[in-house]
C-alpha cells in the first residue's frame, strides 16, 4: 500500500513537473506573439507613413510638371507671336 502511494505521488509529481514546464512554454510563446503583434503594428504604421511620403512627392512632382509645361506653353506662344510678327 505505502508502496503504491509512493508511485502515485512520484508520477504525480512528474506530471505536475511537466504541466509546468508546459506552462511556461506557452507563457513565453504568447509573449512571443505579443511582440510580433506590436512589431507587426509598427511595420504597418511605417509603411503607411512611407506610402503617404511617396503620395506627397509624387503630387509634388506633378505640380512642378504641371507648372514647367505651363510656362513652355507661354513660351512657345511668345516665340511663335514673334516669329509671325517678323514675318509680317
Amino acid at each position: 500500500m505505502e508502496n503504491a502511494i509512493t508511485l502515485n505521488v512520484v508520477f504525480g509529481s512528474i506530471i505536475s513537473m511537466l504541466l509546468a514546464i508546459v506552462a511556461y512554454f506557452i507563457k513565453q510563446l504568447h509573449s512571443d506573439f505579443k511582440k510580433m503583434e506590436k512589431d507587426l503594428t509598427e511595420v504597418k504604421t511605417m509603411a503607411l507613413l512611407i506610402k503617404t511620403e511617396f503620395k506627397n512627392s509624387y503630387d509634388l512632382l506633378n505640380q512642378k510638371v504641371d507648372y514647367l509645361e505651363h510656362r513652355v506653353n507661354i513660351i512657345e506662344q511668345n516665340i511663335l507671336k514673334n516669329f509671325n510678327n517678323e514675318k509680317q
